[in-house]
């Protein structure tokens, strides 16, 4: 189970929480413009823009989770499992790996009107990466400065939303996401008022109350409430430092805590990381599960113009600061 999020502040930000019982020796991984891609189809990309994301480095090959480009587009890619379904080849339209799927369409697009119009033509190939790595069942939120969609491969065809929450988990589909949210359309960051009846004398006891019936399980569903709330009432000074600390809150409120989601075998999910990306700066920050200090890769501080792939381990042991 995951959650990805988009938000505006003083930038706009992007990132989600990676949520699984088992860890793939994920790192911070910047591809340069000069990395060539040899992707499935046959096509060759070796000038592109530069990305960096969380990936799964396989045979020198960047598996993203989840990623930005320089031109600040940003895709993440989350569990859709039951519902996912790849396709054949089609020698009639472009053939895309799912696990292709996020450096192809940042390697080419700036905005999701370009991502658009690459999806039209567009086929959600079932080409494994290798038999260590199967196809995973999955579905994307895909964000620039200005709007959001959501990809779902289904079993009756490729399906685009808008999507004009900003939020994205698991199962359900989309369209269910939208709809149930209106189920919660009481809830309300202020005191509420009595409209129960007129004739009995009723008074908040506590703040908060207004939000009573806001789904606090770790279901997808409830999460998806929970962060779309979250965010949509979320309020940041308008400075770089505050919007980023506020985005790691908003994903805190649907994190994963060890022993909570029993997954089998002794297995639980956890929230293996978080992210939170400027899409301005190029900063990446990311907290892990066992460190809570957010650290940092910016994409300009290193070479855009390189060949190879750097790769940044995340520091996962607690940094602890100690003020006596």
């Amino acid at each position: 189970m995951c959650t990805a999020i988009t938000y505006h502040g003083s930038a706009s930000y992007f990132g989600r929480n990676l949520d699984l019982e088992y860890g793939y020796n994920e790192t911070v991984t910047i591809t340069p413009r000069n990395y060539a891609f040899h992707f499935r189809n046959g096509e060759i990309l070796d000038s592109h823009y530069a990305i960096i994301g969380v990936a799964t480095v396989a045979d020198g090959y960047p598996l993203y989770y989840d990623a930005i480009n320089e031109k600040g587009l940003g895709i993440a890619g989350l569990n859709f499992p039951g519902n996912a379904a790849y396709y054949p080849f089609d020698g009639q339209k472009t053939n895309i790996g799912s696990f292709e799927l996020i450096p192809y369409l940042l390697s080419k697009c700036e905005t999701v009107s370009q991502v658009r119009r690459i999806l039209n033509d567009a086929n959600i190939w079932n080409e494994p990466f290798s038999a260590q790595f199967p196809t995973s069942p999955l579905h994307w939120i895909v964000a620039d400065r200005s709007e959001a969609i959501t990809i779902e491969p289904l079993k009756k065809g490729l399906k685009i939303y808008d999507n004009p929450v900003g939020v994205l988990t698991n199962n359900p589909t989309f369209d269910y996401h939208l709809t149930n949210l209106a189920n919660y359309m009481q809830l309300t960051p202020n005191t509420p008022e009595n409209k129960l009846s007129k004739n009995i004398i009723l008074k908040p006891y506590s703040l908060g109350m207004g939000a009573i019936g806001l789904p606090g399980d770790p279901s997808s569903a409830s999460r998806f409430v929970r962060a779309a709330f979250t965010k949509l009432n979320a309020i940041s000074d308008a400075n770089d430092v505050t919007c980023i600390t506020q985005f790691f809150h908003i994903l805190d409120s649907v994190a994963q805590q060890r022993g909570v989601t029993h997954v089998k075998d002794q297995k639980y999910e956890i929230t293996r990381y978080t992210s939170c990306c400027n899409t301005d700066t190029l900063t990446y920050y990311y907290t892990t599960y066992e460190n809570r200090q957010i650290s940092a890769v910016n994409l300009y501080a290193q070479d855009r113009h390189g060949k190879e792939l750097l790769s940044y381990p995340l520091l996962n042991e607690q940094n602890i600061h100690y003020q006596n």
